[in-house]
């Protein structure tokens, strides 16, 4: 969209108002409702693309996690996660920072919710700190984190927008990283499903949408493969790390990840669902892999990408086994199910989230693999971002994002095509911009408005198409803490001045308030 000079320079009158604006002693949720928004100097085009072109019932919402919104990281009784004792290391995080305050969800969550309900969003899909609820990861209940969540979903549910919780977003307890080595054992399991049963009983008679895990692949891989995320294992030939073994962690971490959601499912629809009525899945990410030519080696490589990274998860929970491609090249480094586990694995979900952002070429590289064994050497690919001198897309803030939005479409029709068409909410999707963009600036996001609105038309494009996609979650409802990237990344529709915590809505927020206006 090319936007006049006239208008920016409304645009950036608005901004400075902002700016000078002085709430006093008026509530953040005031603020929203009474200051002048983008969409009265644009007209924010959404391409004839609404809520009323999906199905009835289609469910649209934002999403966030516990550890990068929250704070309170080291308060009201929360015991520190791996990811707390991960950032101290000097240099792991941009600029050294931290999440102990994050975006203050935790005292702010009703201005946030009054938000969500003021751009007309449905649903939000929030994540539970493991270790706010047990300290430990086991054993005493802090009931200061379980009045937290009480409060966010009572505030939810008064508000008219959907509680989705999730169960965990990268956050293991400490305390069981300590005892045990975390994912690495099996004793994990046990723990993960007490953890989880805890939380049915407790708020499984709001809230009818979980979720037993964000991302695992993400767990394993840049936890246990490259070292990147908490908690740093890796062979030393891959990353800097003090401890691991990235040809046998990541698949042992993977396994337990699967049966921990397995055994989770299964304690939720045997003991709390035919009560409580509500339903289970998981949230994969999937980057869509595409061949970068017509060859059979780029083609067979593309497809050992999309295995290795999607597959790895959905196939054992579609199929009860690992695809065929991963048991032949990782060999006996891959664990095994039991034919017990396998009926247990086999169909635990009632619904697959999917986190979808981007897209890349995948050419196969014509070499021998690595004589150092590790999980990404075991793909044995080779990642293009352009194909003839053309980008496969714009890209992003983050070096790994491009705008790619027939990407989304061909991971839905790909899910649909290999697994059996199940239902799927797409859990996450979104892109960032700089973390040092100024208030005036930020707040004109017409790049992300460009991404929502192409990523949606293929969504709905897909639907059309017949896959069994219900629900929607844009990433993220605010800009947050980004993990490694700390706060040098923007993905939210609202804008957060990390100085104050102010939250001021972009005009990709009022985007979506036009799209998700009801007849």
């Amino acid at each position: 969209m090319r936007i006049p000079p006239s208008l920016i320079l409304l645009l950036l009158s608005i901004a400075q108002f902002l700016i000078s604006y002085d709430a006093g002693a008026v509530e953040l949720s005031e603020e929203v409702a009474t200051f002048p928004g983008p969409e009265e100097a644009l007209n924010l085009d959404t391409n004839g693309l609404s809520r009323a072109q999906f199905p009835m019932g289609f469910v649209f919402g934002t999403a966030t996690s516990a550890y990068q919104v929250e704070g309170m990281a080291h308060k009201d009784g929360r015991g520190p996660s791996i990811w707390d004792v991960f950032i101290k290391t000097p240099g792991i995080i941009a600029n050294n920072d931290t999440a102990n305050v994050a975006v203050d969800q935790y005292h702010r969550f009703r201005e946030d919710i009054d938000i969500m309900k003021k751009f007309n969003f449905d649903a939000y899909r929030f994540s539970i700190s493991w270790s706010r609820i047990f300290p430990d990861g086991t054993g005493k209940v802090n009931w200061k984190g379980v009045a937290y969540y009480n409060r966010l979903i009572d505030y939810l549910l008064k508000s008219g927008i959907t509680p989705y919780a999730n169960l965990y977003h990268y956050d293991l307890p400490e305390a069981l990283e300590e005892k045990y080595l975390g994912w690495l054992s099996e004793q994990v399991i046990e723990d993960f499903v007490d953890y989880a049963d805890f939380c049915f009983k407790t708020f499984g008679d709001r809230v009818k949408n979980w979720m037993t895990m964000n991302e695992p692949r993400v767990v394993a891989a840049l936890g246990y493969d490259n070292g990147f995320n908490a908690p740093g294992r890796c062979s030393k030939a891959f990353g800097n790390c003090t401890a691991g073994n990235s040809a046998t962690e990541p698949y042992i971490v993977a396994h337990n990840l699967i049966l921990s959601h397995a055994v989770t499912v299964q304690r939720y629809r045997e003991k709390y669902q035919p009560e409580q009525k509500g339903r289970i899945g998981i949230l994969l990410d999937f980057a869509w892999y595409e061949p970068l030519t017509r060859s059979k080696a780029d083609n067979y490589a593309a497809q050992r990408a999309r295995d290795f990274h999607v597959g790895w998860f959905i196939h054992p929970i579609v199929y009860g086994e690992y695809p065929r491609t991963m048991q032949e090249i990782v060999g006996k480094r891959l664990p095994k199910f039991t034919e017990e586990e396998i009926k247990m694995v086999k169909g635990s979900v009632d619904f697959v989230g999917i986190n979808q952002y981007t897209a890349y070429y995948i050419y196969d590289p014509h070499q021998p693999k690595s004589k150092v064994l590790g999980y990404q050497q075991d793909w044995n690919v080779g990642y293009a971002f352009e194909k003839n001198g053309v980008p496969i897309g714009p890209r992003a803030n983050s070096y790994w994002l491009y705008q790619v939005p027939w990407g989304l479409y061909k991971c839905l029709t790909y899910i649909k095509d290999h697994y059996g068409n199940p239902t799927v909410i797409l859990s996450e999707n979104g892109m960032d911009d700089p973390g040092n963009v100024t208030l005036p600036h930020g707040l004109q996001d017409t790049t992300r408005i460009n991404y929502y609105k192409t990523y949606l038309a293929q969504l709905k494009k897909a639907v059309d198409e017949g896959v069994n996609v219900i629900s929607y979650f844009a990433w993220s409802l605010l800009d947050n803490f980004e993990f490694r990237l700390g706060y040098t990344s923007r993905f939210g529709i609202v804008y957060v001045d990390f100085h104050n915590l102010k939250r001021y809505p972009k005009m990709s927020a009022y985007w979506f308030q036009k799209f998700l206006q009801r007849n």
